[in-house]
């Protein structure tokens, strides 16, 4: 117990001073046949429903080629349902197993926004973890194991080779991750 507890505060130490914030290089998306709303949030951290607000969209239909608003105030992103399938043979390019450990932003002196710019405050709901991006490189879509599917957006001192950290809103959830053992999957 006593090493889970200083992995986490290591890491909320890591994460606390040493991200630097960014800003994404385009509040706009330019939608490609077979997207949805849903997936666009998803993402660009967002909710479906600031995604209709910032385009006037009243329903969810779009089409391709259609420039849509992405960045703004955002809202937390939803999470997928329990039990929905979230990767597929097809989509998955790659298979890690990585040691994991969680992190929080709501330490004293955490900025909350990651390197990618995502700020894990405002979007206490965002699936993000943080990489060694010589591994996994910024901005790749993953699934990972009893979490779900994120983005690495991350980065930390601690995280080197084969170890990912989570992002868990809440402390003590992030406290019960503790660490182990998980399968990473790229996805396209």
């Amino acid at each position: 117990m006593k090493k889970v507890i200083i992995a986490c505060f290591a890491s909320l130490f890591i994460f606390g001073f040493g991200v630097k914030e960014s800003h994404a290089s385009s509040n706009t998306y330019t939608v490609k046949s077979g997207d949805t709303l849903y997936r666009i949030s998803i993402n660009h951290n967002t909710s479906v429903a600031n995604l209709k607000k910032w385009n006037n969209l009243s329903g969810n239909t779009i089409y391709p080629n259609q420039k849509l608003v992405v960045g703004g105030q955002a809202a937390p992103a939803p999470s997928k349902p329990a039990g929905e399938s979230q990767t597929t043979q097809s989509n998955v390019k790659k298979d890690f197993i990585m040691q994991s450990t969680a992190y929080t932003a709501s330490c004293k002196g955490c900025s909350g926004i990651t390197k990618t710019g995502i700020n894990l405050k405002k979007n206490p709901y965002a699936k993000v973890i943080a990489v060694d991006p010589k591994v996994i490189p910024l901005g790749t879509k993953v699934y990972v194991e009893g979490y779900g599917e994120a983005i690495a957006g991350d980065i930390g001192g601690a995280i080197k080779g084969n170890k990912i950290d989570v992002f868990i809103s809440n402390y003590g959830r992030a406290l019960q991750w503790g660490r182990k053992t998980v399968k990473v999957q790229i996805l396209d």
